[in-house]
């Protein structure tokens, strides 16, 4: 960790940046491209294009002028304390997003339906039986199978478990300098988030294809696609944020003590692996 230098009294400020604006622009172009879309729109596909083209030109223009600045020296310890705490509260508002959905999958399994299957609700809906995880909600006449844990599950947790080990192999290379081991193992980091992801593409295909498992299968289906989904999304953002930084470890961007993009990399990579250790247990297994 960076300690912060007590003779510091100025704290870096950026020149005006034009970013904030042509992100405003990315997004007004992705929700008007939504809106036509949902309408049956042709220009619809064409907004969506454009906004996705022009947040990836701010993307790659903003974070470029952050690593520049880094490389000129500009961050010392306090701007290194601040970009902390921003990663650490960032993690925390991610830690909130997952707990809504693990809240709503409480709330239906405990809460909601054992009340509708309840003696209660026998009048509005007799040929309802509260069993979870099929059949998890009244008027559902579709036939489906829920996912077993075993199988691609039980993979997946292993490949994710595999690369918060390499992620922390790779952070130990950093720290004690070990290039080597640097690189490698954050490699295979990267290799393994895409493997997770493989794997949970072909999980879905099976899923819909052969369990005739959809969002429509009651409040099973509905969570299931909504937190696997969520965190999948999450894999794909920190497997991009870990190959970057690997571009940024080979052209040695980073040394023992400066090297903040890659720890708040790795903050990030250990919080999606213990979230699908909790998906694992009370989606899959539970």
């Amino acid at each position: 960790m960076t300690v912060m230098s007590r003779s510091q009294t100025h704290y870096f400020v950026p020149d005006p940046s034009r970013w904030p604006v042509v992100g405003a622009v990315a997004l007004f172009c992705l929700g008007l491209g939504a809106a036509f879309a949902v309408n049956g729109m042709p220009a619809g596909r064409w907004g969506l294009l454009a906004g996705a083209l022009i947040l990836l030109y701010m993307l790659l223009g903003w974070f470029g002028d952050v690593i520049r600045e880094s490389l000129r020296g500009n961050y010392q310890g306090k701007e290194d304390l601040s970009f902390r705490w921003g990663m650490g509260w960032f993690i925390f508002s991610e830690v909130m997003f997952f707990a809504a959905f693990f809240g709503a999958l409480f709330w239906v399994r405990v809460v909601s339906l054992p009340t509708l299957g309840s003696a209660d609700y026998k009048l509005l809906y007799p040929d309802f039986d509260a069993a979870w995880p099929l059949a998890t909600g009244p008027g559902i006449t579709d036939v489906y199978s829920a996912m077993e844990a075993l199988g691609l599950p039980a993979i997946n947790t292993l490949v994710l478990l595999t690369s918060g080990a390499t992620v922390t192999l790779a952070h130990w290379g950093m720290l004690s300098g070990d290039r080597f081991q640097l690189k490698w193992g954050l490699l295979a980091t990267v290799c393994l988030g895409v493997l997770f992801l493989t794997l949970q593409v072909h999980e879905y295909r099976h899923a819909i294809s052969e369990l005739n498992l959809t969002l429509a299968s009651g409040a099973y289906g509905m969570t299931f696609y909504l937190l696997t989904g969520f965190h999948g999304l999450h894999v794909l953002l920190g497997t991009i944020i870990l190959a970057v930084v690997w571009l940024r470890v080979m052209r040695g961007h980073f040394d023992e003590r400066h090297h903040f993009a890659f720890e708040a990399a790795s903050w990030y990579w250990h919080f999606v692996d213990v979230v699908w250790l909790l998906l694992f247990v009370f989606v899959y297994w539970l």
